[in-house]
Formats: C-alpha cells, sequence, structure tokens
C-alpha cells in the first residue's frame, strides 16, 4: 500500500470506486453561506461557553442553565458541521436532512435566545466590578451573536425545506 493513497482527500462528496477509504472529505461546503453560518455558529458558541466556564458559574443555577445550553448547541452544532464536512448527507439520502438541519438550528435559535437573555438578566449590579462580570458580559454579547447566526442558518433551512426538491442542504 502506497502512502499517496492512504493520506489522499476527494474534493467531491462521493468517494471514487477503487479507493481504500470510505471517509470523503466535502471542501466546499465550507464556503457556502450555510457553511459560513455553521463555522460562526461554533466558534461564537465555544467563546460563550468559554468566557462563563472561567468563572465560578456555579452558584447561579440562571448560568448554570446558559453553560448547558452553549456546550449542547455547541456540540450538537460540531457533529452537524463534521457530518457535512465528511459528506454524510450524500452518503444517507434517506435521511430528510433539510428537516434535520431546520429542527436543529430553529431549536437553537430559541434555547439560545433563552439563554442570551437569562445570561443577560443575570448580569446586573451586584456582579459589576468583578471579573465574573466582565466574563458574564461578553458571554451575553456573543450568546446573542450565537443567537443570530443561529436564527440565520434556521432561515436558510427554511428556504431550503420549503424549496420542491428535498435534497442535499448543502
Amino acid at each position: 500500500m502506497d502512502g499517496a493513497a492512504v493520506g489522499s482527500t476527494w474534493r467531491s462528496p462521493v468517494p471514487p470506486q477503487n479507493s481504500i477509504s470510505t471517509l470523503a472529505f466535502n471542501q466546499p461546503v465550507i464556503m457556502t453561506p450555510k457553511g459560513l453560518l455553521l463555522i460562526a455558529e461554533i466558534l461564537f458558541g465555544l467563546l460563550v461557553w468559554i468566557l462563563i466556564g472561567g468563572t465560578d458559574y456555579f452558584h447561579l443555577l440562571a448560568i448554570c442553565w446558559v453553560m448547558f445550553v452553549a456546550i449542547l448547541c455547541w456540540i450538537v452544532t460540531l457533529s452537524l458541521f463534521i457530518m457535512y464536512l465528511t459528506a454524510v448527507p450524500a452518503r444517507a439520502p434517506h435521511i430528510p436532512w433539510t428537516t434535520v438541519s431546520l429542527c436543529i438550528n430553529a431549536s437553537a435559535t430559541g434555547l439560545y435566545l433563552i439563554a442570551a437573555v437569562v445570561n443577560t438578566a443575570a448580569v446586573n449590579e451586584t456582579t459589576r466590578g468583578r471579573h465574573n462580570f466582565k466574563c458574564w458580559s461578553a458571554s451575553a454579547c456573543f450568546a446573542f451573536l450565537t443567537t443570530l447566526s443561529y436564527a440565520c442558518s434556521s432561515y436558510l433551512s427554511y428556504q431550503d425545506w420549503r424549496s420542491p426538491q428535498e435534497g442535499n442542504p448543502q
């Protein structure tokens, strides 16, 4: 087995028939609007839970809820991104990927909107001047940016879902 065959990646979502590996790399998905929004959701969501995780958030139940939503949505979004990147929708066409994407994005939008409002409400005068205040304020800002990213993804998923053809969302 030569090293070139093992380390190669394919540009198309479907691997060649004579390949050793069945893992495909769908690089064009990164440059689509939905791919860019997925990357934004992952980065903004990561910032939310890192900013909260660096504080003593477990003393406030409201911030614990924000942390739960941030990590849950981040894991689900990262998993979805990896599935699109490895061309799973092309290999599993029986799954309605546009509907799955719409449900995930709409649910994440609602959860993140509630979490962003709760995060903002938890940052009040009693926490002002402490390290937690700065981190929680920044996490509230990024939570709203993450909500906006999920809302845009929901809109694009809705457009794909309403289109007459049920196909690959990417």
